[in-house]
């Protein structure tokens, strides 16, 4: 399994922020059946890109400081970070392909 990080509201500026890499942050609740759909794909991609792309999961419920800095409304929100900026936004449960097209285009 492909590694993935932890995220809070704590550790985010250095993990996501300070990456030299891009990293794909998956915003996500314990309660969202669509988060536990799509946390098996994110977690694929996470073994896929080891490496090239830090992959980061961030619960919204814990950490409403940073789900809020980001906009975040409506969950699993990805978004996708390249120096310290977001430059994707992927909104809802969507086909791995989906989210691997935007990685790529990333790195």
């Amino acid at each position: 399994m492909g590694s993935y990080v932890e995220l809070n509201d704590t550790n985010f500026e250095d993990e996501v922020l300070k990456s030299s890499i891009p990293v794909l942050v998956d915003f996500w609740a314990e309660w969202c059946a669509p988060c536990r759909i799509i946390a098996p794909v994110v977690e694929e991609l996470a073994a896929e890109y080891d490496g090239k792309v830090k992959v980061g999961k961030l619960d919204v419920d814990s950490n409403p400081q940073t789900s809020m800095k980001f906009g975040i409304r409506s969950i699993p929100t990805l978004l996708i970070f390249k120096n310290g900026q977001a430059v994707d936004t992927i909104v809802g449960a969507v086909p791995k392909n989906v989210i691997e097209e935007k990685i790529k285009a990333q790195i």
